[in-house]
């Protein structure tokens, strides 16, 4: 299952924001920056409901795999992770959260990809 429209981000200012401006974190297979929400960038694409919401994007470079199937693949089992274990009282957060995943082959890595996933995210304090 895919992430809904209004959590994810979009657009090349809201990146750069979010590299400028963003907290990181750090594990062996990923990085985690977060960043306090900027609704101003968001109105040029016309979302104009849950601009203050949670946003989310997760990027995975070609250097992890070639084959785009299996950045996908790693894409959705963040994905599915995440709404698995999100509440609803944590969308009013206005953050937005950037992963980075680290050039590691993640053939047999997804338990300790969600287990260092799990483990920054608690580390950041967006959900508790």
């Amino acid at each position: 299952m895919a992430l809904p429209k209004a959590m994810r981000l979009k657009g090349y200012r809201t990146f750069n924001y979010i590299h400028k401006n963003s907290t990181k974190y750090y594990g062996k297979l990923m990085t985690i920056k977060i960043a306090r929400a900027n609704p101003k960038i968001l109105i040029s694409h016309k979302i104009f409901d849950s601009l203050n919401n949670f946003k989310i994007a997760i990027a995975v470079s070609k250097k992890v795999s070639k084959k785009a199937v299996a950045r996908n693949k790693i894409r959705r089992i963040i994905q599915d992770y995440l709404l698995e274990n999100f509440c609803q009282e944590n969308n009013h957060k206005p953050y937005w959260l950037l992963v980075n995943l680290k050039e590691v082959d993640f053939c047999n890595y997804e338990f300790k990809l969600l287990e260092e996933f799990q483990h920054l995210i608690i580390k950041s304090g967006i959900f508790k």
